[in-house]
């Protein structure tokens, strides 16, 4: 059976990663011809075209884009086996971003394979609030958040989407056409966004007349109103217990938009660690904003 040479592979990444074979040159320290050489010669082994012309530029084929996904990974568990033998990340500290409502669901999935990619490392973890971490991201405070703000300015990929849904008290009572008691976050806010858009765009003949009695700056404040039986507030369902229930059509409210949660990278790249982190989750996903130097960690 054959076997893929990798410093094809990264270079076909690298093409695809920064945009053309010309770009791939300037970023691999080689000539183009150079690089268009090692195309052909992956093209030669596999046996199959990986590019074909688009206008004036060039695309990855079908099949091209298939072996890419494979080479991602291939590359990403060759990086991560090297960094692993030679005692990569001793003494380095990661300090990564998450949000309050995903602090105990998707937080810790995420530490986990870290932990076990980086066993060496030490992580140290923000939790606060979306718009405030991405300020501190942008400050150099983290190497990585997560996020449900979305700024394509900055290297990010979205992890999943959960349903945004009317939360309220288990034994709290709201009978349909009365004023919708509202427990919001201060700005900013995705959430007291998405709660007062959601409203303020019902049709006149189903619109739910509201008002808001309750605001706190912190999560922690509104689940206490929540659970104190003072209203009802739009969250994502991953703040859902059993000291909660959920609000919906039945009662008259509305379908609030799914969130989306992002994991950032500083602009900068940050820690190299960092880097090789995100590249690997990347290698799974679709990546979007500024591409990420897929340099060796240090």
């Amino acid at each position: 059976m054959k076997t893929l040479d990798l410093a094809l592979l990264r270079t076909l990444q690298t093409v695809v990663d920064h945009g053309g074979f010309a770009a791939a040159a300037v970023r691999l320290h080689k000539t183009q011809s150079a690089v268009t050489h090692q195309m052909h010669r992956l093209e030669a082994e596999l046996g199959f075209p990986l590019f074909e012309k688009s206008g004036r530029s060039r695309r990855l084929t079908a099949q091209g884009t298939r072996l890419l996904g494979y080479a991602r990974r291939l590359l990403a568990l060759n990086d991560q086996t090297l960094h692993a033998l030679a005692g990569a990340g001793e003494g380095a500290t990661l300090r990564i971003g998450a949000p309050h409502d995903v602090a105990d669901t998707l937080l810790p999935g995420l530490l986990a394979g870290f932990a076990k990619a980086y066993p060496q490392v030490q992580i140290q973890i923000h939790v606060g609030r979306s718009p405030f971490l991405m300020d501190d991201l942008r400050r150099g405070d983290l190497d990585m958040t997560l996020s449900t703000r979305l700024d394509p300015t900055l290297p990010g990929l979205t992890l999943r989407t959960s349903p945004t849904v009317w939360l309220c008290a288990e034994e709290f009572s709201y009978r349909r056409g009365d004023p919708l008691p509202l427990i919001l976050a201060d700005e900013p806010s995705i959430f007291r966004q998405l709660a007062l858009q959601t409203l303020e765009a019902q049709p006149a003949d189903a619109a739910v007349p509201w008002r808001i009695s309750y605001e706190s700056p912190t999560l922690i404040g509104i689940k206490a109103a929540l659970r104190a039986g003072l209203g009802v507030t739009a969250r994502s369902i991953d703040l859902l217990d059993p000291t909660l229930r959920v609000l919906g059509p039945v009662e008259g409210l509305p379908r609030l938009p799914d969130v989306a949660y992002h994991l950032y990278l500083r602009g900068d790249g940050g820690h190299p660690i960092a880097r090789r982190l995100f590249l690997d989750l990347a290698a799974g996903g679709v990546p979007f904003g500024p591409p990420v130097d897929d340099g060796p960690a240090e």
